[in-house]
């Protein structure tokens, strides 16, 4: 190769080492969402979720799909630091290259091809010697690289464990919210359990808020985490039909009726909730590409917010339905129905609806053996009878 084949080479390498090693830091280390439009792991994203995600969609059974894109966020985890390790091994062979400077065991020809194998038994520290740098700035380089090779070990330790720590964190609330808004989560029932556990027959205020302020920081948590590790977007939770964006849109969807106003709840702590339920919803939207879509599906007709209405009313809520509430409640729902529904249209996930027209039985009341038991009737352990498992009267415990 010639001075100028050399001199590109090197530049090419400089250039490799520097995209993958700030893409790096911005991903791994730095705390905060990167505005600039090109990304490589963005574009890392972009290439393998959406082929992925058209793989899915010849998956008919619900269950299954989501099983199937459940494996796409930690396995793409995986391959990205693969991605992020191969771009760094090639960037040091093209400089090693650009240098010259090498000798080979049996005085062999050294070719591109064994410079990127030295740089790979380099940057993963093998050092079998059978390929060796003879010059100052050779040396230096492959030392660089070694330790190039500790740091992005490191990383690996280091970077997993708190990705799936700030995922266990998340999936807490969400797991929780299965026995206080059911399977899968509503705004109606959230409100109608809560306001049938008082004893007075009516809202809870302090319970409310108590619940209310427990969504806030979860909310605040979820775009803390999400923002500074954005494929927390793509872990699945442990149900199909539970989501943290299935969990967001309840929280909205709950403050929302709050802030249209129910005789007799005050809505001071709703506020707070929807701002951080708001703000977590229009900046997860940016975090996963997500499109504008100026004409979303409707999720609340005019029949089912009647219907809506007269549950709340079963259970003492009185959503006020004047002019002024009706037009409060399309404002409140425009400032974040756009956002969840594309979120949801990308990641391919279900939004919640506001209510169920048949309440389907919660995740902590369906086993593998309940059908065998409810078909005998009573199931004899030991020597005392149990009743079927299953929901008695409207209670649900």
């Amino acid at each position: 190769m010639n001075f100028h084949g050399h001199m590109i080479a090197g530049i090419a390498g400089a250039a490799m080492l520097w995209i993958v090693l700030l893409d790096a830091f911005e991903t791994v280390v730095l705390p905060r969402r990167v505005a600039r439009k090109f990304k490589l792991t963005n574009w890392f994203y972009l290439r393998t979720w959406i082929p992925w995600r058209g793989l899915a969609t010849h998956i008919k059974k619900p269950s299954r799909q989501q099983s199937f894109l459940a494996y796409f966020g930690p396995l793409s985890l995986i391959l990205l630091l693969v991605f992020w390790a191969i771009g760094l091994i090639f960037g040091f062979a093209l400089l090693q290259w650009a240098t010259g400077g090498h000798e080979q065991m049996g005085n062999e020809h050294i070719n591109f091809g064994a410079i990127l194998y030295h740089s790979g038994e380099t940057f993963f520290t093998l050092g079998y010697g059978d390929i060796v740098p003879t010059t100052p700035l050779a040396r230096a380089l492959s030392v660089l690289e070694a330790g190039m090779g500790f740091a992005f070990l490191g990383t690996v330790i280091g970077y997993i464990p708190v990705v799936y720590a700030s995922f266990s964190r998340r999936e807490i609330q969400i797991s929780m919210l299965d026995a206080r808004a059911g399977s899968p989560p509503t705004a109606a029932e959230l409100l109608v359990r809560l306001a049938g556990r008082s004893e007075s027959g009516h809202m809870d205020q302090r319970v409310l808020d108590e619940v209310l302020r427990d969504w806030e920081r979860w909310c605040s948590e979820l775009l803390e985490s999400q923002i500074s590790y954005p494929v927390l977007s793509l872990f699945r939770s442990q149900h199909s039909n539970q989501s943290w964006l299935g969990a967001l849109t309840v929280m909205l969807d709950v403050t929302t009726l709050i802030l249209t106003g129910i005789d007799g709840v005050h809505p001071g702590q709703a506020k707070l909730t929807f701002a951080m339920a708001r703000h977590a919803a229009v900046d997860l939207a940016q975090v996963v590409n997500a499109r504008y879509d100026a004409h979303p599906p409707e999720r609340l007709s005019d029949r089912e917010l009647q219907s809506l209405r007269e549950s709340l009313a079963a259970a003492g809520l009185i959503l006020r339905k004047d002019a002024e509430a009706q037009q409060k409640l399309a404002k409140l729902r425009a400032m974040y129905e756009l956002y969840v529904f594309s979120t949801a249209r990308n990641l391919m996930l279900t939004l919640p609806p506001w209510q169920h027209l048949e309440k389907p039985r919660d995740n902590w009341q369906s086993g593998p053996w309940d059908k065998l038991i409810q078909a005998k009737g009573l199931a004899v352990l030991g020597q005392k009878q149990v009743r079927p498992v299953g929901v008695v009267g409207d209670d649900h415990f």
